[in-house]
């Protein structure tokens, strides 16, 4: 099952990276604790709504965008766990159904 504060954690991380930017950076320009980021970017904290839109001000990236980035991730883990269909399963079935 896909964790949103994993994969959360996962976007707000590739953004600062991108940037160049260090947690120390943006913990000063959130003013948000610099292991309080940390724990989010480990999957380890949830954000709150408002932590989040500071983080994203502080990256300067759209809440919006970050939340799509997410769901792509969610969207593509889910893929990735979801069960495999059985072959030949609705022909067992209808033959046991027929037969009754």
């Amino acid at each position: 099952m896909a964790l949103f504060r994993r994969l959360l954690g996962d976007v707000l991380r590739e953004r600062r990276l991108e940037q160049g930017l260090t947690l120390r950076q943006v913990s000063a320009e959130a003013r948000v604790s610099l292991g309080y980021i940390s724990e989010i970017e480990r999957g380890q904290k949830e954000a709150s709504s408002e932590l989040l839109a500071s983080l994203c001000s502080a990256l300067e990236a759209p809440l919006s965008e970050v939340l799509r980035d997410v769901s792509e991730a969610v969207a593509v883990e889910e893929a990735a766990t979801a069960p495999t269909p059985l072959a030949g399963r609705r022909q067992v079935v209808a033959s046991v159904s027929s037969a009754a």
